[in-house]
């Protein structure tokens, strides 16, 4: 373990940690970015089903924001996954993506990990591929959303990996 690795601490986020979250998002050139006001909102509503991973002096590096599916309340949809440049490679993202699963799945019997994917996004790919294999999960692949479906035009598939069931 590194000293940067020493000095993280992954936790709840806070409305105070929503504009960071935001920049963070923003900054991926990846992510779809959604408006400043949803991040805010997510860090209020959605705080415990989400994490953020802070450096030494407690600013916001990571987060993954996820949500319960209300139809299927032991599933935990993980919305977005970001880890800000100057930290990327160094296994953050599996840490937040499996300390948040491991708190959801010890507080709401959590069973099941979905998340989307666009074709291509090779990164967000392998590191669902490779928690699901960590966890000796199945790994389920159907495209959700095909490109058709968004009013816009201009988005690609969006592709639902299912993961599960998960070995508590």
């Amino acid at each position: 373990m590194t000293a940067a690795q020493a000095d993280l601490q992954i936790d709840r986020p806070t409305v105070a940690d929503g504009a960071a979250l935001w920049r963070i998002a923003k900054d991926s050139k990846v992510l779809d970015l959604n408006s400043s006001y949803s991040y805010l909102l997510w860090c209020r509503d959605f705080a415990a089903t989400s994490a953020v991973a802070r450096d030494g002096r407690g600013e916001p590096i990571g987060f993954v924001s996820g949500y319960l599916r209300p139809d299927s309340p032991r599933t935990l949809l993980v919305w977005q996954v970001a880890v800000d440049e100057a930290h990327r490679g160094r296994g953050l993202a599996a840490s937040l993506l499996d300390g948040l699963v491991a708190r959801t799945a010890a507080e709401h019997a959590v069973d099941t990990v979905e998340t989307t994917i666009t074709p291509g996004n090779t990164a967000s790919e392998r590191l669902f591929t490779a928690f699901a294999e960590r966890h000796g999960a199945l790994l389920e692949r159907e495209v959700l959303f095909d490109a058709g479906q968004f009013p816009d035009g201009s988005h690609d598939p969006e592709v639902l990996y299912r993961i599960g069931p998960l070995a508590h």
